[in-house]
This record gives structure tokens, sequence and C-alpha cells, in this order.
């Protein structure tokens, strides 16, 4: 493990590339086609073909078994027209026109074909706004919520301006490092690198890189910790052209020589908060600013956040040249397809409660159940098997075998309930999710925040219920102002707690209000002066409320909770309409 890796990830099996897919049984010529592999181990130049140059642009022939793995499945089920009415707001020096479809950004053939095969009908409000900006070639800080569609918002311009234009400087300097050599180990020199703080959501971005670079030449790679660094660097030796990568592993591989940024034309940083969060700030700076990669104004530059505190505010400042800044939806809070449940639990009753929640949502719903510690999930997974109910659990110290079979497994349904610490909370990107669980809350909003946000995923219909007594008591503020800001039932009891703790020392972020107009931020740079941001249309979308009883916190009422919980769930659920999310990991 490199001695920057803080996460402690791990990659996923590298032979699962998209030029491994046809296996060894394939005759050579149907697997490679006539691309940089042909002419790697015939002419040595990798970017020729027969001598002449090759269009990046057009699409390399079909390849129905890739294409059955990349695409197959049903229908998303994405609630679309939810998206209809969530505000925008757009803010920086002249920002593009947002389009309406994806006809309206003139998308090249490649990028226009495995849209279709992702069977997305229209774009998402951040892809709305995102992909003119970056095709524009402006600099991006986006604040959009967790779900919204964001990773497609970053990939499928970025994709589209490398089809445009090929590899340039990087094709030249990847040939210059071999002449005159029998033999080189390959330094890669990307032409765009998308960093992220988790190995669970680098590799889900490199999924979705997979699936836009279909038919193209473009080689997608992913790195992070916890892996056989050998095998990653094997992977980066066939080629890499868009690099996904966890900020340690990355320098890791740039200190052995095996990546180079100088050509580097494209700089993500998705979930940069998170990334702060975990202690990155040193490697994504030593990334940036203290190699060889082009400064800013030379390179393009976006960044992607839930939320936006002052230590992004400056990370934007110092990375990001004039540049626009983009709210999408309740930016720090939560999406209104999810209905939000608090009830008062001693820490007493807290299994048997999840057992009657477990029991009310039906064996085959995925739910996630959020815990602090690890050994408490342990237990917890423990404790669920020998009820009945197939669980399975992940957090830090599992292997990195151990988190991909139990995400597998739930996945698949086979073990429709994970039990997981905070380090899955972000990152983790699962289609379906109905139902979130808060056995232990957090001890700030934030956290909650990204928490929720594992269900109702790109416009689906989601659930979250928290479980809340004494000991949470430094969240019920944020906690009481989230839920009012996002439309949601608050019980009465709630509002008494609040009222209580706010005579105390108070939450750990001092009872932050949520900006009006739907924005849980704002771009800094406006302050009170200056034109007024480009507004998109949007009221909101109307709350789902649910039937839930209000539990008086300093009286034990919980005999009735199982008989009416029930019914609120079937009503939650009516409109759900289950299918794998195109644009979450398959």
């Amino acid at each position: 493990m490199g001695r920057y890796d803080r996460q402690g990830s791990a990659p996923p099996q590298q032979g699962g590339s998209r030029w491994d897919a046809l296996g060894d049984d394939v005759p050579r010529e149907r697997k490679w086609g006539h691309n940089r592999w042909d002419s790697r181990a015939d002419s040595g130049d990798t970017w020729s073909n027969n001598g002449g140059e090759v269009d990046w642009s057009t699409p390399l022939p079909r390849n129905e078994r890739l294409e059955h793995e990349l695409f197959g499945g049903g229908n998303t089920g994405i609630n679309f027209d939810k998206y209809e009415d969530i505000p925008v707001e757009a803010s920086g020096e002249n920002p593009p026109t947002n389009i309406e479809n994806f006809e309206d950004a003139s998308l090249g053939e490649i990028i226009r074909n495995n849209i279709v095969l992702s069977k997305y009908p229209k774009p998402t409000p951040v892809q709305k706004y995102a992909i003119p900006i970056v095709l524009n070639k402006r600099d991006l800080m986006a604040c959009a919520q967790t779900g919204s569609g964001k990773t497609a918002a970053f990939l499928v311009p970025i994709l589209n301006l490398l089809y445009e234009t090929g590899p340039g400087e990087a094709h030249e300097a990847e040939q210059r490092q071999g002449q005159g050599r029998t033999y080189v180990r390959r330094k890669q020199y990307p032409s765009a690198l998308v960093l992220a703080p988790t190995r669970e959501l680098a590799s889900q971005i490199y999924d979705e890189a997979r699936k836009f670079a279909y038919r193209s030449r473009v080689r997608p790679c992913v790195v992070y910790g916890g892996a056989d660094i050998g095998a990653q660097m094997r992977d980066l030796d066939r080629g890499c052209h868009l690099l996904v990568a966890t900020p340690g592993r990355l320098v890791d591989l740039m200190e052995r020589g095996k990546v180079e940024l100088q050509h580097c034309r494209y700089l993500m940083l998705d979930e940069a908060d998170r990334m702060l969060d975990m202690g990155f700030e040193p490697q994504i700076r030593r990334i940036v600013e203290k190699d060889s990669m082009p400064p800013s104004g030379k390179r393009q530059t976006l960044m992607f956040s839930a939320t936006f505190p002052k230590e992004i505010q400056i990370l934007a400042r110092d990375f990001l040249d004039n540049y626009i800044f983009l709210a999408v939806g309740r930016v720090g809070s939560t999406s209104e397809n999810i209905t939000q449940k608090v009830v008062w639990v001693e820490e007493s009753e807290k299994r048997s409660f999840l057992l009657d929640l477990i029991n009310a949502a039906g064996p085959e719903s995925l739910t996630l159940v959020f815990v602090e510690t690890k050994k408490g999930a342990d237990a917890l997974e423990v404790f669920l098997t020998r009820e009945g109910f197939p669980a399975t659990s992940i957090h830090g110290d599992r292997s990195q075998r151990e988190r991909e079979d139990a995400l597998r497994l739930f996945r698949s349904g086979d073990r429709p309930i994970l039990v997981a610490t905070a380090v899955a909370a972000r990152g983790l990107d699962i289609s379906n999710v109905r139902h979130v669980i808060n056995f232990d809350l957090p001890s700030d909003i934030e956290e909650y925040v990204h928490r929720i946000g594992r269900t109702g995923r790109v416009g689906n219909l989601g659930l979250a219920t928290s479980f809340i007594n004494e000991k949470n008591k430094n969240i019920v503020r944020d906690l009481l102002d989230l839920l009012m800001e996002a439309n949601q039932e608050v019980p009465s009891w709630l509002e008494a707690v609040a009222t209580e703790s706010r005579s105390s020392a108070g939450s750990k972020r001092g009872g932050r209000k949520y900006g009006a107009g739907g924005f849980g931020a704002r771009d800094y740079r406006q302050g009170n002066k200056g034109p007024k941001p480009a507004m998109g249309m949007g009221n909101g979308v109307k709350p789902q409320m649910g039937g839930y009883p209000h539990m008086n916190p300093f009286v034990n009422s919980s005999s009735s909770y199982g008989g009416s919980y029930g019914g609120s769930y079937g009503s939650s659920y009516n409109n759900y309409n289950q299918g794998t999310d195109w644009w979450s990991s398959n």
C-alpha cells in the first residue's frame, strides 16, 4: 500500500476492462480491431493507422458481447418528471446557455450512441447546465445533490472533447519515451484525470467511463489503494487516456514514475468536500500544484461537491480560473424524492425497532443500515442473521475481497440488508436502495445528508428513517432545519427537543439555516453585489409525506409503532419503479 493511501482501498479486477471482455478465444483482428493495439505490435506508432492519422471521432465497430456487458439490463425506473421543477442557479462571467435535451449539445456520434444505449431519454438538471459549460472550455464549481446524475455531467463532455481532439501532446510524449531503447517501463500521460475520495466511487466512475468510451479509442483506467499495485501498473502499461484515481494511490504511482501529468488537459475533483474531510488536501495539492500538471488557465478544472464549506471555497479559488458556479436543487440539503422519518428510540430498543422496519418493508427491499462503529456493524449483522434476515456488512477493516463480496450480495438481492459504517456513506452508488436507516445518527448534518442520499437516486423515490435519542441532541437543531427546508413532516416532539437544545451549547455546526429558494450554498464571489445569477425554472417538487406516528420522547409510546408504520411504507413505495440505474454502478 502506498504511504499516502489513507482509505485502505482496492481496485476492481483489472480484467474487467472493456478490452478484456472478449476473451482469448476471439481472433486478434476482432478483439483489437484496427486501433492502437495493432500499431503497438507492428509499427510502434500507437495512433497511426497504416501510416495515416486516426480520426478519434469515428466509432469503432460494434462488439455485441461487450455491449451487452456494459448496457444489458432493464429500464432505469428513473422518475424524470420529478426533475422538471428543480431549481438551478448558474453564476459567473457569461455562463453558457443550458440545454434542454442532448441534441442541443451537438455531441459527437460516439457519445450520442452511448447515451442511447444507456436508455437515458433526457438530461437531468445538473447535466443540462454542466455539459454546455464544460463543452465551452469553462472551469466549473458545481454543488449538486447526491444521485443527481453528476457523473455523466462531467464524463460526457470531457470524453466528447477528447474524441474531437485526440491525445495531442500526450501521444507525442508517449512515443518519445521508447525511442532508442529495446525496453522501457512505460510512463503514462493521461489527458484527463478524475480524483475521487474512495475506491468505491472511483470504481463507479470508471464503470461509467467504460460505457461512454465504448467504440472509442479512449482507454479509461482506475487506480486506488489496497490492491496489488503491480497489477495496476501492468494495466497502465497498456495505455491510459482517462485516469480515475484516489489521491494516495496516484501520488504513489507518480513517485514510481508511472504517471506523468504534464499533458493533462482536464482535471476533475469529485466529492471534493469528502476528500478534504478524509484529509487528502496535502495529496491533492501535491498532485495539482507541486508536480508537472499544467497550471490553472492552461488546463480545464471541474469540481463537484455536495456541500460548499469554506475549505471548498478556498480550494476552488486556488484551482479554478474564472469559473462558473452551479447550484442544482437543494444544495447541502436533501432531495424531496426522499421521505424522511425520525423516531425517538432508546438505545436498548433499537434492535426491536429495526426488526419492525424490516418486516414492514418486505423481504425484497434493499435496505442500508448505518451504524457508528465497526464492532457495531459486525454485531448487528450477526443479530439480523440469527433473526432470520439475510444481511451482510461492510466497514474499513474488511479486506477488498470481503467488501466486494458484500456489495455483490447486496446488489443482487441475495442479502438485501447491508449494515455499513461511515466508510460506505460516501462513494457507494447502489441502484434501487429503497430504504436507508440511521441506526446510529452521525454527529453532523453533512454526514446525515450523504448517508440518506444513498436512496432516492436520480429521481427515484426513497425512504430514510433515523433513530434519535438523548445521545443525538447535538444534531437535533440542524436536523429540524433540514426537515423543514425539505418540506418533510416534522414530529412535534422534535421541535420540543430542538427548542431545549437551543438553550444548551448547540449543535456542532451552530444551527446553520439553509439558503432561500431551495439552495443550501451560494457563489461566495457574489457577496451582496454584482449581477444576479442565472436561474432555471423551479418551485421544487411536492414533498412526499409519510403517515408517521408522532412519538413523545419523554413517554414510552412505541407500542403502536409497528402497525402505523407498515401503512406508511406501502404508500411510500406505491410509485417506486424498480430497475437498474444506468448512471450508477451495475
